[in-house]
Formats: C-alpha cells, sequence, structure tokens
C-alpha cells in the first residue's frame, strides 16, 4: 500500500470549531479503522448532486475559459496541489480529507450533453480537468471521464487533458477519434525524475517513467501530446528542468510549459510539515527559495505572479526552461485545437436524447 500525501487534517478555515484528537487516540482509531503508517485512512467514495458540469473561469493565467471536472478531492495525494483547499467549501481539510474524500460527479456525461446540445453553447477548448485529476485511480472502475470523453468526440468539441496519470491510454480510441479533427492536446505534468522522490511528493499518481511512457504511445498513435513540468519547487526539483524537458521530448511531445509551485492557504502548512518529516535537512534551503520567487512569503496568489512568481530566482527557472526548451527542439511550439470540427448531432439523435 502506498503511504499518503498529507499526514495531519488542518482546521477549516471557515468552521470555528476544531477537534484534534491526541496522538494516543489516532493510533487506536487508525488500528480499528485496519490503518497503517504506510497507507494513511481508506479512501471514500461520495456522490456529487451537482446539476451543472462545466466550470467557466475568467484567469488571464490560464488557457482556457471552461473546464470539466468529474471528481472533487483526488486520490493522488500530491502534498503540494493547490487544489487541496477546495475541499474546505464542502466542511471537510485540505488535508487527508481531500485525498480519501472523494466526490463522485456520476451524472457528468449527461450534464455535459445537455451543455453542449444547447443551442446558446459556444464551442471553445474545454479543459478536463481545471482543478483536479480526471484520470485519477477511482476512473478505472468508474470510467466517468471516458463517457465525457465519448460525448467530445461525438461533438468533436475542442478538448485539452491535463493528467499525471498514465491511465489516459485507455482512452486512446477516443483521443486518436477528436487527435482525427485536430480537437485535443493531452498535456502530461511531471514535477521529477526520480522516482523515489515523486513516490513522496505524489504517492498515488502515475511514476515519472510512465508519464514518458505515456507521451510516448499518444504520439504513436498521433495524438498531440505534451508535458508540464509543475510544479517547479525552488531548491528541491528546479535542477530537473532540463532533464525532464529533453525526457519529454524525446519521448514525443510537441510543447512544453512549467509552473510554479503554489501554495495557497492551508497548502502552505502542509507542505512546511512535509518538507519537515521527509527532507529535514533541506527544509529552510527549499523555503528560502520559495520566498525568493514569492516577495517574501510562502504564496503570491496575484494574476500574472502566481504561475511563475517574480524576482531574480523565477526569473533563473524561466532562463532555465526556455534554455532546455530551445535545446530539445521544441521552441515555441503551442498544441492549439480546432474549434471550427464543433458539430451538434442531427434531430433524430438529438430527439432520442431529450426523450431519454
Amino acid at each position: 500500500m502506498l503511504r499518503r500525501g498529507a499526514a495531519e487534517d488542518p482546521a477549516n478555515r471557515f468552521t470555528e470549531l476544531a477537534v484534534v484528537p491526541d496522538a494516543e487516540g489516532l493510533a487506536h482509531a487508525a488500528a480499528a479503522a485496519g490503518d497503517d503508517e504506510r497507507s494513511g485512512p481508506a479512501t471514500r467514495f461520495f456522490r456529487d448532486a451537482s446539476r451543472s458540469i462545466v466550470s467557466e473561469n475568467d484567469s488571464p493565467d490560464l488557457p482556457f475559459a471552461a473546464s470539466v471536472n468529474p471528481y472533487r478531492g483526488c486520490e493522488h495525494g500530491c502534498v503540494y496541489c493547490y487544489a487541496r483547499p477546495t475541499h474546505e467549501y464542502l466542511g471537510l481539510s485540505a488535508g487527508l480529507d481531500f485525498e480519501t474524500r472523494i466526490l463522485v460527479k456520476e451524472d457528468a456525461p449527461q450534464l455535459l450533453r445537455a451543455a453542449l446540445i444547447d443551442p446558446k453553447w459556444e464551442p471553445r477548448l474545454l479543459a478536463l480537468s481545471g482543478v483536479t485529476d480526471c484520470y485519477q485511480p477511482i476512473e478505472r472502475r468508474l470510467r466517468i471521464t471516458r463517457r465525457c470523453l465519448e460525448v467530445l468526440a461525438e461533438f468533436r468539441h475542442p478538448t485539452g487533458v491535463v493528467t499525471k496519470n498514465a491511465l489516459v491510454l485507455r482512452d486512446v480510441d477516443l483521443l486518436r477519434e477528436l487527435a482525427r479533427h485536430g480537437a485535443v492536446a493531452v498535456l502530461l505534468t511531471i514535477t521529477t525524475l526520480d522516482a523515489g522522490l515523486a513516490a513522496e511528493l505524489e504517492p498515488r499518481a502515475s511514476r515519472p517513467a510512465r508519464r514518458l511512457e505515456a507521451i510516448a504511445e499518444l504520439a504513436r498513435a498521433g495524438i498531440p501530446a505534451g508535458v508540464i513540468v509543475a510544479p517547479v519547487i525552488p531548491g528541491l526539483t528546479d535542477r530537473e528542468i532540463p532533464a525532464i524537458v529533453a525526457a519529454a521530448a524525446q519521448a514525443g511531445a510537441r510543447s512544453a510549459s512549467w509552473q510554479l509551485l503554489r501554495l495557497p492557504f492551508a497548502v502552505k502548512d502542509l507542505f512546511e510539515s512535509w518538507l519537515g518529516r521527509r527532507f529535514p535537512d533541506r527544509k529552510e534551503k527549499v523555503l528560502g527559495r520559495i520566498r525568493e520567487t514569492r516577495g517574501g512569503r510562502l504564496n503570491d496568489p496575484r494574476f500574472g505572479a502566481r504561475m511563475r512568481g517574480e524576482g531574480e530566482y523565477a526569473r533563473q527557472i524561466e532562463q532555465l526552461f526556455r534554455s532546455a526548451v530551445t535545446k530539445a527542439g521544441l521552441g515555441a511550439h503551442r498544441l492549439d485545437v480546432n474549434v471550427k470540427a464543433f458539430r451538434r448531432p442531427g434531430p433524430a439523435q438529438r430527439a432520442l436524447f431529450e426523450a431519454s
């Protein structure tokens, strides 16, 4: 069994009351649940009854304005995940709750079809996913993301997939169909090539070698694929940028981008605690480097700065990345998708849908 990313449940910033059990109580609770130090508490899944599936955003930092997230929370358990605080809106914690209490949008494919068939819908790049990974482990069994892709392929809708799970290869048939119309791009995020470090940072995600294999298999299938070097952790993974870009390019990636580590709200404390447990000798160096890129703080939420950081050290990271991209021959390549391929089903298919 793989361990969890977080080791605790920090207090929810929206609640006034927090219950903190003592160490003995935690040990008894873990034993009663059959958990151990390696695996952490078991994952539980809950039905999300949302009646809409497309999320809109107006962020100037993102290349998409619409996204579909089949799941809330993520069992990958990446300790650095900027999405962790979204669980606090549900009355849960950004720590263990985020990776062990997963909300499942079972109706996502039907809701997506209803949105796309609406005459008011304007086709534009739709991201899978904008917040949590659409190919997290439970997707292997529930296949919600696959059913959403079936809808998107039927409509030839411009689609961008972002994941760190090689499970994306299961859906090569649908991705190939979208690629036939220039309507898809798949991005694999890679934080480090060190399998041991990845196991600590991203305990339940595919290992880096499998993600590179996924890029290679997608490329062989004619599906445009790229790499996102993310998050770049100053003082810990930044030196790996050239190697990651080179390995992705060799695998067949057509593009590369990067994002700096973001530590909003409770994620700051979770990450600092993780550093203290896993890399106590490097903790202060890493935190100091992060502050160098964040104006003396551990997080900067401002548009324009949150993805890249500021200051001399952030500029050095940017230069290192640009040099790596040029050397790998990726240049300024972009994975653009074709909006003009979009189509709605004919009257017969639409009548069948509306009658169902």
